[in-house]
């Protein structure tokens, strides 16, 4: 069973209704990114962070998977299905899909800020003030900030590498470390991108130009000729 490794961001849960963070009326519209999403933000007002990070969760739980991640899931017939998300929503697991990588963090889980490897599912959607560790610290959201290194993309870079066909689907691959990933796989493995926007590739790549309900559906059949 061939390898299908799959890089997911933005687009991928935008029909579900969650927000993008680039698009026009997009999140970082609303906030700035230095406010609520770098470890400085954290210092200098973790009640504005946590509020922020609780109204995504509060939307997350409202939502549900769409036909795209349906799809993947169905593709893990025919293939040896790998999914490297940059979104932390839990999307792709709600769905069923099996093997999840998510590179930037899980909404629905917090961290404690003295100990990284403590990390707890929230009840819920709210974070607060006053919720602490079992060591006593302060817990943050579970989230990768900018600025901050990337734990797992070490793995993701592995996963890549062992691929025998790359796809990518509603990413502008326009985030490091992530879009970076293109360079780790292999020579002989094709790519495909389903966006509908321009998506530089430094490499060939078959462009599905679609958001990702519509694009997937392409890629499933294109698959099959594979």
């Amino acid at each position: 069973m061939k390898k299908l490794v799959v890089l997911t961001g933005a687009g991928v849960s935008a029909e579900s209704g969650i927000s993008t963070f680039r698009d026009s009326g997009g999140l970082w519209e609303k906030y700035k990114i230095e406010d609520v999403a770098t470890p400085e933000a954290w210092r200098k007002n973790k009640e504005l962070v946590l509020e922020f990070y609780n109204q995504r969760r509060k939307q997350l739980l409202e939502v549900k998977p769409n036909r795209a991640h349906e799809l993947l899931v169905e593709l893990e017939s025919d293939f040896d299905v790998q999914i490297i998300t940059q979104n932390v929503d839990d999307l792709h697991e709600r769905a069923g899909s099996k093997n999840v990588l998510h590179l930037h963090g899980e909404l629905l889980k917090s961290q404690s800020t003295v100990d990284p490897s403590l990390v707890y599912k929230i009840d819920g959607w709210e974070l607060k003030m006053g919720d602490k560790c079992e060591k006593g610290s302060q817990l943050r959201p579970f989230i990768v900030w900018f600025g901050e290194a990337v734990p797992m993309m070490d793995k993701a870079m592995e996963l890549t590498e062992k691929a025998d066909i790359f796809v990518v689907i509603g990413t502008s691959l326009q985030v490091y470390p992530a879009a970076s990933l293109l360079q780790y796989v292999r020579p002989t493995s094709p790519i495909f991108i389903v966006d509908p926007n321009d998506v530089y590739s430094w490499r060939k790549a078959v462009h599905i130009k679609e958001k990702a309900c519509e694009g997937v559906a392409r890629l499933q059949q294109m698959l099959k000729e594979i």
